[in-house]
């Protein structure tokens, strides 16, 4: 016979405290009637009570991560449940929405700030050549007003040589009876004029354009931080001896170009082969025009680097060659296409005064003052004056577009190598001015006028580093070609 356990549960079954037989009770006794039963509807001991890990009524069958009904779906007009999709009313992600800066949020950013008019950040194109009328319109004393002055005084200038140079035309007469002695003479005494009222012309010109560039850089650059600034404080930026040296050394780069291909053609002429030369010209001459279209494309954004990163020509020669490696087909349309833009509106600007000065019979003067039948006529003061001046609204007007571009080319091609979108930005929010503002603009690398690179080859400059004083310690967040949200590089 076999002994039953403890509590009188069956001989062999191990029963949970409750069961079988109450304390004090003798083994082998009966138990109380309903001492160690389950309550009614309960299963036997040792299983589950019903509806033990049962979903309520109208909720799915249980299963891992099934939510209840209505759980997770998006209220009415909101785009079904996916990473990165934003709320209605917030357009589609992107650049400027909430962006690719911000993982958390699916590829939104908070738009860029625009201190002056100008998103500080990669730029495309409509937002360069958009951006440059911007800079125009928030600050014209700056800009249109400075092109205006430096473009009278220098018009006032060319135009009383232009006067002299007309009225020593004025004594020239030649005819076709005149001796040979007589035209030689002739000849002579107009020369001793003309040729040092065109070198003098040339340098004004030279020296009020050197004014001008340097000038409307520094008040673009400050502009785009928001930053209106005084003629004063333009003409302190300026860097006008800087800028003759860069161009003086752009004139020196084009001679060398073009002196193997003119070297080459007058030898063959003299040695008389025809058909060498000819040759020669055409694709010898198309071929050094390309050649110096490529180098000065790779120098389009020098001047800014002379301006804004205090630096020499020669140093910002070689910076601007390092910043548009790369992107040379980019800059090359952008440039061509903003000189498209400013050709056409200097055209249009100055026909109005074209109309006058035929209107008035001011135009058939002739060539130097001699008119078509041989005899020189005197110089016109009234076609003067009104040349003058449609040149120079002319002027004023197209010289901030192009300057515009450029600096907003610049700071794009920065932006994009360097991620200097971050420190414009913190630039912006400390309202940065005078030198603040131009070691905002500095270049990484040695410091200007060390001698030295300012990049070394294949290096790009890291903000945090020398020329980012407080900068952040790495590039801009999608700041780079091919990056989700960012405008594309062409």
């Amino acid at each position: 016979m076999t002994d039953s356990p403890p509590g009188g549960g069956a001989p062999g079954e191990d029963q949970p405290p409750g069961y079988g037989t109450p304390p004090g009770y003798p083994q082998g006794q009966p138990t109380p009637p309903g001492y160690g039963q389950p309550p009614p509807g309960y299963p036997p001991p040792g299983q589950p009570p019903p509806g033990y890990g049962q979903p309520p009524p109208g909720y799915p069958p249980p299963g891992y991560g099934q939510p209840p009904p209505g759980y997770g779906q998006p209220p009415p007009g909101y785009p079904p449940p996916g990473y990165g999709q934003p709320p209605p009313g917030y357009g589609q992600p992107g650049y400027g929405q909430y962006g690719a800066s911000m993982p958390p949020y699916g590829g939104w950013a908070p738009p860029a700030p625009a201190p002056g008019g100008v998103p500080l950040r990669p730029l495309g194109v409509g937002d360069i050549l958009s951006g440059a009328f911007t800079l125009i319109r928030r600050n014209p004393l700056a800009t249109l007003g400075i092109a205006a002055i430096i473009e009278t005084i220098s018009a006032i200038f060319t135009t009383t040589l232009s006067y002299i140079e007309q009225s020593r035309a004025h004594t020239l007469v030649i005819t076709p009876q005149a001796s040979p002695n007589q035209t030689s003479r002739e000849l002579a005494h107009f020369f001793e004029v003309f040729i040092p009222v065109s070198v003098a012309t040339i340098l004004i010109t030279f020296v009020f354009y050197a004014v001008l560039t340097g000038m409307l850089t520094g008040a673009l650059g400050r502009g785009l931080l928001g930053d209106k600034i005084t003629i004063g404080q333009a003409w302190s930026m300026a860097r006008v001896m800087s800028i003759i040296g860069l161009s003086l050394l752009l004139v020196v780069i084009a001679i060398g170009i073009w002196l193997p291909f003119w070297a080459i053609l007058i030898v063959l002429l003299v040695a008389k082969a025809t058909v060498a030369a000819v040759i020669v010209g055409i694709f010898g001459g198309i071929g050094t025009l390309v050649f110096m279209i490529f180098v000065f494309v790779r120098l389009a954004v020098a001047v800014p680097a002379v301006v804004l990163e205090a630096t020499g020509p020669v140093n910002a020669m070689r910076r601007s060659w390092q910043l548009v490696r790369g992107s040379w087909w980019r800059v090359f349309g952008i440039v061509l296409l903003a000189a498209i833009v400013v050709g056409i509106i200097g055209f249009a600007l100055e026909i109005p005064f074209e109309i006058v000065t035929v209107a008035l019979g001011l135009g058939s003067r002739g060539f130097f003052g001699v008119s078509s039948t041989g005899v020189a006529t005197g110089p016109s003061i009234a076609a003067l004056i009104v040349g003058a001046i449609g040149s120079i609204v002319a002027a004023t007007v197209t010289r901030p577009i192009s300057s515009g571009v450029t600096v907003l080319l610049y700071a794009d091609l920065r932006m994009r190598r360097e991620g200097f979108d971050l420190a414009l930005q913190q630039a912006a929010q400390q309202q940065q001015t005078g030198a603040q503002f131009m070691s905002t603009w500095l270049g990484p690398g040695p410091a200007p006028g060390s001698g030295q690179a300012q990049d070394a080859p294949g290096q790009t400059g890291i903000p945090g580093q020398q020329g980012y004083p407080g900068g952040p310690a790495g590039p801009s967040p999608g700041s780079g070609p091919g990056t989700p949200g960012i405008p594309p590089a062409w």
